[in-house]
């Protein structure tokens, strides 16, 4: 029987072994792979795509049809939102009554499972479904507003590259967007309303104090001021970019600074918390369990 054990332990080893190697061993050679890819087929499958796409229009309809008939109709001010959070989809209002709609539904459905005050937890996790949904919106917008914050001084700085090689400003931020498609897809995207903001006929300024009341940024509101006093002043705008682009990289240097002194600070409780008591455990336990044995001794004595 020992012997049949050490087999099955053998047997299962082994086979866990050969589980963990098999995708290392069985894995081809770096040209086999390559000819793979390259010669693997491209073509998608319509039917799953455009079964996908009716269901999804389905789901669409169903809910801007119920949404629409318990009164909830277009939010200015959510509207605004979704715009921030780089949603312009004409469909992300029904796909956000809908997650509002299905959470709370969702949340009251887990907390049913719960035995102790049921009622209390049916509630309090509908009542969180129902929110959840908002805070996700604000922290995608959030998110995006840091991402734009860190890419403007990289765009500023091949505005002045760009104004400087003889270029206007709206070709110059035309020409910047295009280049930021990849790097800072979320600026690359403001700029490209500003710039179709300008070809409908809107004039620049406007444009402008509409991108900074969009993405609620303080140096797009200086750009704007920037703006405003080169064409009232005649300043060169070459020498007012440069000289935006500077203040802002300073800005971004001290922001840094600051965050780093802050540092110091934070890593107090962590210290405190978790790293000082294993400390005092490691240096002052032998010689606790030492004192105690010695005290032992001389009670036994």
């Amino acid at each position: 029987m020992q012997i049949l054990l050490y087999l099955a332990i053998a047997f299962t080893v082994f086979c866990a072994v050969a589980l963990l190697m098999a995708p290392m061993l069985l894995k081809p050679a770096p040209e086999v792979q390559r000819v793979l890819d390259v010669t693997a087929s491209r073509i998608t499958n319509k039917r799953e795509i455009m079964g996908e796409q009716e269901l999804r229009e389905k789901l669409l309809a169903l809910a801007h049809g119920l949404r629409e008939k318990l009164g909830f109709g277009e939010n200015a001010k959510l509207r605004e939102r979704f715009i921030a959070a780089g949603m312009r989809d004409a469909s992300t209002p029904d796909y956000f009554f809908a997650a509002q709609f299905l959470t709370p539904l969702v949340g009251a459905f887990a907390g049913s499972f719960i035995a102790d005050n049921t009622l209390f937890w049916v509630l309090a996790l509908a009542i969180a479904g129902y929110m959840i949904p908002d805070f996700w919106l604000t922290r995608q917008q959030g998110k995006r507003k840091e991402r734009i914050r860190r890419s403007i001084p990289d765009a500023m700085d091949l505005l002045v590259i760009c104004v400087d090689a003889g270029l206007g400003l709206d070709q110059a931020l035309l020409r910047v967007g295009s280049e930021l498609g990849l790097s800072h897809k979320d600026i690359s995207q403001e700029f490209a309303q500003v710039n179709m903001a300008q070809r409908a006929g809107q004039p620049r300024i406007e444009a402008w104090q509409q991108l900074a009341a969009r993405t609620k940024i303080d140096e797009f509101a200086s750009f704007v001021s920037m703006l405003v006093q080169t064409d009232r002043f005649g300043t060169p705008l070459t020498k007012a970019l440069s000289r935006f682009s500077e203040e802002l990289r300073m800005k971004r240097r001290q922001h840094a600074e600051e965050q780093a002194t802050k540092t110091k600070i934070k890593i107090i409780f962590p210290l405190v918390l978790c790293i000082f008591p294993c400390i005092f455990i490691v240096l002052l336990a032998p010689a606790i369990l030492i004192v105690a044995s010695g005290m032992k001794g001389m009670a036994g004595n």
